[in-house]
């Protein structure tokens, strides 16, 4: 039987990883691989430092996030949050986002990876399979991120899945500003053979990202 929130049987399956919509006990797993590390020292990566919070604000402020993103979900405005699990174990989150999707067919998205298991070419098939999902999927006609200036490691990825350049912003984060560059990837740019990528149980899910109209018998609003 599907799941009343078809999200928990959609999957997402690339050489090493699955992923997936994570259970309240996959968010548990994931705030102590966030509390681990994430990346040396002061370094920042992140538009919104979330990582560096004191303990237990921090843990308490991640499950905050990921139950009021389940919880605010709307089609026309969506955050879907993929749980990275290798061999069993959340290791990351990797995001899609998008706004008037059915209007715009852009997605957005970012990602983090425990800091132990980075260097192994986990985040490019995490990066690949939410490409695979906006383009063979969704139909998007583009998928765009962003990295702040000096991150080698999110710009090489972008750069071997066959996203551009687009842009260059000046953004303001803890007071100091940092250049964020923006990146732009298309189906005539996506280097689809890079990764293979094998997806199940998307179609109920579909119309809840804005591919397709929904009934009242699928979507109520009060």
């Amino acid at each position: 039987m599907t799941h009343p929130w078809p999200f928990f049987d959609l999957r997402i399956r690339t050489p090493h990883l699955e992923l997936r919509l994570p259970t309240d006990e996959d968010l548990l797993e994931l705030v102590k691989v966030a509390r681990a590390g994430i990346v040396d020292g002061d370094r920042t990566v992140f538009l919104v430092p979330w990582h560096r919070l004191p303990s237990p604000a921090m843990e308490r402020q991640f499950l905050q996030h990921w139950w009021q993103n389940r919880g605010s979900w709307n089609p026309s405005d969506w955050q879907l949050g993929l749980a990275m699990v290798e061999d069993g174990r959340p290791i990351g989150m990797q995001d899609v986002i998008a706004r008037d999707f059915a209007v715009r067919r852009v997605v957005q998205s970012g990602s983090w990876i425990g800091q132990e298991f980075q260097g192994r070419g986990l985040g490019t098939e995490a990066r690949a399979a939410v490409l695979a999902l906006a383009f063979d999927g969704l139909h998007a006609e583009a998928a765009e991120s962003g990295y702040l200036q000096g991150n080698a490691a999110s710009a090489r990825v972008s750069e071997k899945l066959g996203y551009r350049r687009i842009a260059d912003e000046t953004v303001a984060i803890e007071g100091r500003p940092m250049v964020e560059i923006r990146v732009r990837c298309t189906p005539a740019s996506w280097k689809r053979d890079l990764v293979p990528v094998t997806i199940e149980g998307l179609e109920p899910c579909l119309k809840l990202l804005g591919v397709g109209e929904l009934s009242k018998d699928e979507w109520a609003t009060f």
